[in-house]
């Protein structure tokens, strides 16, 4: 009996020192990962959707000159042979024609067109930004996420020792008569349900990593670490703050407000139409029959014959979609609003959870299964007992992994909202 309790001594301590371990690394906040820094500026640089947006904002810049610019002139050759039945006292006509032609629009067209462009253009670095903020957003969820994953798979291989070892004990405590073999079913029940929990846990951290190197555009097979720890970014400011951060910064919002500028650009586009647009016509003219030499100039209009039909139903359309483009914004900053709010509320929420998790619940828990390891030696505390403090000091810990990831989940929303870092 002397070595029995000398061994259920020895595995007390082990137990305590090992949680106090534990404990210790979830109250040390470490500093930002430089790990995710790193993956930030990789998917900054290779990421596809990025790439694209980034693209089309080019695109859009390049299309600004085109829209301010007039019509290709137009250059025209002819040449006009009048013979057979001509009268005597008529001379045959053969005429070289060499000339050109320009159309020009209504004054102010093409500045209210260069003026669209331009908006187009606001309007895709707007969308770019966003795209990368979006990109970023995911990145840090998967980021988060993952690190979920690893955390509870270092928490399930500690616990795991833990029921080794109270296995172990049981096995023992049944040996001599003291326990009921029910206990060592039990022990070995957790441990088995423990493993299918790695089991599960190791699949989602495989299935994160690939899809953290989908959005890198490098291969899936390549591993990712994480830190230890992660650290709670503090909530400074308060939620109208939040809000004139996301009316003043928020990408998603100055893409509807461009929308709307450029409905009202278009507004005005369609008015201009009642007028006519010209062209200037002019050529020379050589006669080889009769060595004569000449011009001639032409100035055409068009003529808004059929206004009814197309000019008024054309206001009516750019009017229409001028109207649909406001409510759109109004749509989206309530929507943004609202992602705001949430965010700030869920992070509020995981910030206070975190505290009672962490600074109350986890050492309460951590006495009482510390306790019960003490008293399980003496007889005192049958086995079960002894095994739910276990567990529920093991849910305890991943609770609060959970509360930080959630919490970082609800910043990264507002991050990508309001177009922020914090």
């Amino acid at each position: 009996m002397r070595r029995f309790n000398f061994k259920k001594i020895v595995w007390c301590y082990i137990a305590i020192v090992l949680v106090n371990i534990s404990i210790g690394s979830l109250v040390v906040h470490a500093k930002p990962s430089h790990m995710l820094s790193a993956l930030i500026q990789e998917a900054m640089r290779c990421n596809p959707q990025i790439k694209a947006a980034r693209d089309r904002w080019l695109a859009a810049n390049h299309a600004i000159p085109q829209a301010r610019a007039l019509p290709d002139p137009m250059l025209n050759a002819g040449y006009i042979n009048m013979s057979g039945n001509i009268p005597g006292d008529v001379d045959p006509r053969k005429e070289q024609m060499l000339g050109g032609s320009q159309e020009i629009p209504f004054p102010g067209k093409l500045v209210v067109r260069g003026r669209i462009a331009t908006l187009e253009a606001k309007r895709a670095a707007a969308d770019y930004q966003a795209t990368s903020l979006a990109v970023i957003a995911q990145l840090k969820r998967i980021y988060y996420d993952l690190y979920f994953a690893n955390k509870s798979i270092d928490i399930l291989q500690k616990n795991q020792l833990l029921l080794e070892d109270m296995e172990q004990s049981a096995r023992t405590n049944y040996s001599v008569g003291k326990t009921p073999q029910q206990d060592v079913f039990r022990a070995q029940t957790e441990i088995s349900r423990l493993l299918m929990r790695l089991v599960i846990l190791r699949q989602e951290r495989a299935s994160l990593e690939a899809d953290i190197n989908r959005l890198l555009n490098r291969s899936l097979d390549i591993s990712i670490n994480t830190p230890s720890s992660l650290s709670v970014t503090s909530m400074r400011y308060d939620i109208k703050h939040f809000d004139a951060l996301l009316k003043r910064r928020s990408p998603q919002l100055k893409m509807q407000q461009r929308n709307v500028e450029k409905g009202r650009q278009g507004v005005q586009l369609s008015k201009m139409d009642y007028f006519p647009d010209v062209e200037i016509e002019g050529g020379r003219l050589h006669d080889t029959a009769m060595h004569t030499k000449g011009y001639q100039v032409l100035l055409k209009a068009t003529v808004p014959l059929y206004f009814m039909q197309k000019q008024n139903n054309e206001v009516r359309e750019s009017l229409a979609r001028y109207n649909a483009d406001i409510e759109d914004l109004h749509t989206t900053y309530q929507m943004l609003s609202f992602q705001v709010k949430n965010a700030y509320l869920l992070a509020q929420r995981s910030g206070q959870l975190i505290q009672l998790i962490q600074y109350t619940i986890i050492p309460q828990a951590t006495l009482t299964f510390t306790s019960s390891q003490a008293t399980y030696g003496v007889g005192k505390v049958d086995f079960l007992t002894l095994l739910n403090n276990l567990l529920t000091l093991q849910e305890n810990e991943l609770e609060l992994q959970s509360e930080i990831v959630q919490h970082e989940k609800a910043i990264t929303q507002i991050e990508e909202t309001t177009g922020t870092f914090l």
